[in-house]
């Protein structure tokens, strides 16, 4: 099973909702069954780690980010994985645009999925640091729904 989050740059939500899903699959003991990734739709930080603030509040949580680095959505991302969680409409839309013909990986609105409180993970960026610690609330309640899902399929 292979699942990819994305977001806009990859720096904030999908690279979060990366370590918090690893986390919970290593503490499942799933860790070897599940490839898990993150990308951005945007291309503005290939390369970067992620948002200094994004580290921090998940570092405070007991996840480590730190080797990541964002990349950008590619053709070949819709072949590689089963599922393509978008953390909201904008780049959920951008993939349907993306999505090559005849892909095979499902897509998703990560909280939609799950019928959570909202439909999407906002992006905190532009905002104070209560806003990574809801992106982190929500994401954490998000990938609990999706380790049940995972373990139903495998």
């Amino acid at each position: 099973m292979k699942v990819l989050f994305v977001c806009l740059g990859n720096i904030c939500r999908s690279p979060t909702a990366e370590g918090v899903f690893r986390h919970k699959l290593r503490a499942a003991g799933l860790e070897g069954q599940v490839q898990v990734d993150s990308a951005g739709t945007g291309d503005w930080h290939v390369g970067k780690a992620p948002d200094s603030r994004t580290r921090q509040a998940a570092q405070r949580r007991g996840y480590d980010l730190s080797a990541q680095r964002a990349r950008q959505v590619e053709a070949a991302d819709f072949q590689r994985f089963d599922l393509i969680l978008a953390m909201d409409q904008s780049n959920l839309r951008n993939l349907q645009a993306l999505r090559p013909a005849g892909a095979r990986a499902d897509l998703d609105l990560y909280l939609r999925r799950f019928d959570l409180a909202l439909d999407e993970v906002p992006d905190p960026y532009y905002g104070g640091e209560d806003g990574f610690e809801q992106v982190l609330d929500l994401i954490e309640q998000a990938s609990d729904a999706l380790l049940i899902e995972i373990k139903g399929r495998l």
